[in-house]
């Protein structure tokens, strides 16, 4: 019954701006953006624990983009700056409950073990 929503995708030249939002019907403890491109596997972008005490980036977009989710609040955001053409892709938001901090790692982001999905929002990088 949880539902997970994005929105904030769209074209943008490269070195723009975009910030992509997740509204999650219920608050979940940790939370992740991924991505999937055309004829590609997908990837993790980011992942925080509450209150953005704990944050994982990818290594393709650390000192770019930002997630954010403030501690007990049902939203996730991915703030993506300097955009460059291979950042194209479907990004989806995912969403996790655990109780420990611990558990809420680049491992678990890897292993994209994540029981909630979004459905995807399209990312256009010319």
């Amino acid at each position: 019954h949880v539902q997970l929503v994005e929105s904030g995708g769209g074209s943008v030249q490269a070195r723009g701006s975009l910030r992509l939002s997740c509204a999650a019907s219920v608050y979940l403890s940790c939370m992740a953006w991924f991505r999937q491109a055309p004829g590609k596997e997908r990837e993790g972008v980011a992942v925080v624990y509450t209150g953005g005490t704990r944050t994982y980036y990818a290594d393709s977009v650390k000192g770019r983009f930002t997630i954010s989710q403030e501690k007990h609040e049902p939203t996730l955001y991915l703030q993506m700056n300097s955009l460059k053409t291979e950042d194209t892709a479907m990004y989806y938001c995912a969403a996790s409950r655990i109780d420990d901090l611990g558990l809420c790692t680049w491992s678990k982001v890897e292993r994209a073990d994540f029981g909630y999905w979004g459905q995807g929002t399209q990312v256009t990088v010319s």
